[in-house]
């Protein structure tokens, strides 16, 4: 149906920030090198490959194995948004001793008659041989996504780690009194499958207090991960989040993140 189009399209922008960078799972550690003495240097050069626009300039810094579907995204990336600001600043290494990034996008676009704003943020830990990317893996991610003439301003209240099998808050909050105004709103679990091939999740919305949304959550009883995505329908237009939540089994894991 044409009138679904704008939803459909908008959960692609949403889900496409999630995973723009974090694409490729990091394996154990091994043999491969890293270079945790470059990572300043080559933060610099993911940087630039990223605002360069070009499969070319994502070629110069990463793996030839990684590029096909890293290079896939990244295009579909931008041709959703047309001003795009990327900065990669390096982090604070794991206790594993990798090196970690934070990447953070910002833009901005119209798409039939609605214009959106986006913001985005990953921290990923790397690997890299040859001075090129050949694994990683997410650390924490989240973004936000909004449209409208007036976009509604947000806070995101969603940890980046929690305990294995813990309870925990996921909310959304409505920065300013919304009035008379309604608002509704849902939250949906991503499956690796909807992250993988982009799909529209079947995400349920129903009436908001004027606070925003506010759930509690259970954290699955294994170490892993959960991706989180949420919607706000108000008058002027929608908001859309993504977040990704680390499981831990130990206090003494999460320190080492």
């Amino acid at each position: 149906d044409s009138r679904d189009r704008p939803v459909h399209r908008f959960w692609r922008m949403a889900l496409v920030t999630a995973l723009c960078v974090g694409v490729v799972p990091m394996q154990a550690p091994g043999r491969a090198a890293t270079e945790p003495q470059a990572s300043g240097s080559f933060a610099q050069r993911l940087q630039t490959a990223l605002n360069s626009g070009s499969e070319q300039g994502i070629e110069a810094v990463v793996a030839p194995e990684l590029l096909p579907t890293l290079a896939r995204r990244y295009q579909a990336f931008r041709n959703d948004f047309s001003g795009l600001n990327w900065a990669v600043q390096p982090a604070a290494p794991l206790a594993d001793g990798r090196s970690t990034f934070v990447v953070t996008v910002i833009g901005d676009t119209t798409a039939q008659g609605l214009s959106y704003q986006l913001q985005s943020e990953e921290r990923l830990a790397i690997r890299t041989d040859a001075g090129r990317l050949v694994a990683q893996d997410v650390i924490s991610q989240e973004s936000l996504l909004r449209s409208g003439k007036r976009p509604l301003q947000v806070t995101m209240g969603i940890p980046d780690v929690v305990l294995t099998g813990s309870r925990y808050d996921i909310d959304l909050i409505v920065d300013e009194p919304l009035g008379q105004a309604m608002l509704a709103g849902g939250l949906i679990e991503l499956t690796d499958q909807q992250l993988a091939t982009l799909s529209r999740p079947n995400l349920q919305l129903a009436p908001l207090g004027g606070g925003g949304l506010f759930k509690s959550v259970q954290a699955p009883q294994r170490p892993g991960s959960q991706t989180w995505a949420l919607m706000l329908v108000h008058p002027d237009g929608v908001v859309t989040a993504t977040k990704r939540v680390q499981i831990v089994s130990t206090f003494n894991d999460q320190a080492q993140i």
